[in-house]
């Protein structure tokens, strides 16, 4: 008897949980919301019934903005660098930069300051290249090689 009863007092247990649980409101995620107007760029992030709400306050907050004539500037994007590895190293060649003789970490830090961004061995492989076309020399014992101009760059124009 007593196991009898102890099983349904579990139960009835259960059975109320159950119910409070059906009850309980389930948390919705939050909605995401990227936006552009004009060139401002929003991200938003809120429930599901803030969303009108939210978005409205943000049209109002931009229309007010642009109406006292502030216009927020419009970044200015770097010119797109699509240049090949080599395409560099041989300007700096024409440039007369290997004149003196520099090492492969002279070459990537200089390639790196004016804003080339190659891996060292890209670098490196390039610069043998150049060296087997007759463009550059090297001295020195591996992994410390120097690399100079073998010969002059052509006149520029």
């Amino acid at each position: 008897m007593y196991i009898n009863v102890a099983h349904e007092q579990n139960a009835q247990y259960n059975n109320k949980r159950e119910i409070e649980m059906s009850e309980e409101p389930k948390e919705k995620p939050p909605v995401h919301i990227k936006m552009r107007v004009g060139n401002i760029e929003f991200e938003i992030s809120c429930r599901e019934d803030q969303v009108k709400e939210v978005i409205d306050k943000v049209l109002s907050s931009v229309s007010s903005y642009t109406s006292k004539g502030e216009v927020a500037p419009e970044a200015a994007a770097p010119p797109a660098k699509a240049e090949t590895c080599r395409g560099v190293i041989e300007r700096l060649w024409r440039e007369g930069w290997f004149s003196v003789p520099r090492s492969l970490n002279d070459v990537h830090k200089e390639m790196t300051r004016i804003g080339y961004h190659y891996d060292r061995t890209a670098v490196a492989h390039v610069l043998l290249d150049l060296v087997r076309d007759g463009i550059l020399t090297r001295e020195g014992k591996a992994k410390r090689y120097l690399y100079a101009q073998k010969r002059p760059p052509p006149p520029q124009k």
